[in-house]
């Protein structure tokens, strides 16, 4: 797989509040979600959350309860023995391990444990000292913008560019949850204007469809995809933006129904099916001599009359061109063949065997390529 090939079609399921900092309910978490992903064939990481508390909160703040972030962190702690059996089991499980490293010690955890991918918060998508750690592990980097400046996209890109790090990156609405109204799915566009040479995401927070937001994101060209995720199984309230695993089902099967709507990918012309060439044949018109014309005859359009049906071997108002030279004679009415004529094409044995295997079946067969006419000085 090569680097950027890496976020194609690649789905982060983020564990919600660190799954509370319970091992067990994080193992829980995984049976249950990578269930889900091996029945839909999904290509999926699980992605943790990595903090060293000790530093990152700040010695005057550690123990306050009255700050929500800080209270939510301190209780959902958990040993490096913990998240290695978490990483353990999302490999089993057959799906990608995965973290969000907050602070410098927690990029170490991602190199320890040996992490495919680095996912970087919308939070932290200019703390320049944790992209420096961050792009010395060389590793794939998947960065969220929301509420991000353009300036400051663009300076985050570049930054990874020079360092020839792999990067996608995930538009992302950082408000939790949020509603349709804010999807803004049109900064997708964007995204892949402003950077071409990468591939885009969508980091999703919306809590009322799973349907919607999937298809509208992969038809305007987002081809990562994240949401957070939970299990309600020990009534433990469930955040509004998290989703569960029927729910994660629902999302995965919207995204084949995309897949499937937009089929080939978008920037080389489709070839088109048979049956819709077959189709068009009906509609196409063929050149029929309006007078007898001998053979030598330098065809004009004054010699042609297009009308349907298109005939088999018959040239259409699409291969004929003033100048083409009769090789045989064409009588009144009659379809003008590709056999009839000398031309840059008449003799290509693909183009003769197409021409004859389209249209109105008259019982022609095709015959072996014409001699070239031998022109009279």
């Amino acid at each position: 797989m090569i680097a950027g090939d890496i976020f194609e079609d690649l789905f982060v399921l983020e564990m919600t509040n660190n799954h509370l900092g319970r091992l067990e309910r994080g193992l829980e978490i995984v049976r249950q979600h990578a269930r889900v992903v091996r029945a839909n064939k999904i290509r999926a990481a699980i992605k943790l959350q990595f903090r060293d508390v000790d530093s990152f909160i700040h010695s005057e703040f550690k123990g306050r309860t009255d700050i929500r972030y800080i209270r939510r962190i301190t209780e959902t702690q958990m040993s490096k023995d913990d998240y290695a059996k978490l990483v353990d089991a999302i490999r089993a499980a057959g799906c990608i391990p995965m973290a969000t490293p907050f602070d410098e010690k927690s990029v170490d955890w991602c190199v320890d444990f040996d992490m495919p991918i680095i996912k970087v918060a919308s939070a932290d998508a200019t703390d320049w000292q944790l992209l420096e750690k961050i792009a010395k592990t060389r590793k794939p980097v998947i960065v969220s913008v929301g509420g991000t400046s353009t300036r400051d996209i663009d300076a985050m890109v570049s930054f990874f560019e020079e360092r020839n790090i792999p990067l996608a990156i995930n538009h992302c609405v950082a408000v939790y949850p949020h509603s349709a109204a804010e999807c803004q799915l049109n900064q997708i566009d964007f995204l892949r204007d402003r950077f071409p040479g990468h591939v885009i995401g969508f980091s999703s927070h919306e809590n009322t469809d799973w349907v919607h937001s999937m298809t509208i994101s992969y038809a305007k060209g987002a081809r990562t995809f994240e949401r957070h995720i939970d299990i309600d199984t020990d009534g433990v309230q469930i955040a509004e933006y998290s989703s569960l695993p029927h729910e994660m089902d629902i999302w995965f099967k919207a995204f084949r129904t995309a897949q499937e709507y937009c089929g080939a990918p978008g920037h080389r012309r489709v070839k088109p099916q048979q049956k819709e060439t077959d189709f068009l044949d009906n509609y196409i018109r063929g050149a029929y001599a309006k007078r007898d014309l001998p053979a030598g005859h330098v065809l004009t359009d004054e010699d042609v009359h297009l009308a349907i049906p298109l005939r088999k071997g018959q040239i259409s108002c699409r291969e004929f061109v003033q100048g083409e030279i009769l090789t045989t004679p064409c009588k009144q009415g009659e379809p003008i063949r590709i056999d009839m004529i000398e031309s840059s094409y008449s003799n290509n044995p693909e183009l003769r065997k197409a021409i004859y295997n389209r249209g109105y079946d008259d019982g022609v067969e095709c015959p072996p390529a014409a001699a070239p006419l031998r022109r009279v000085a």
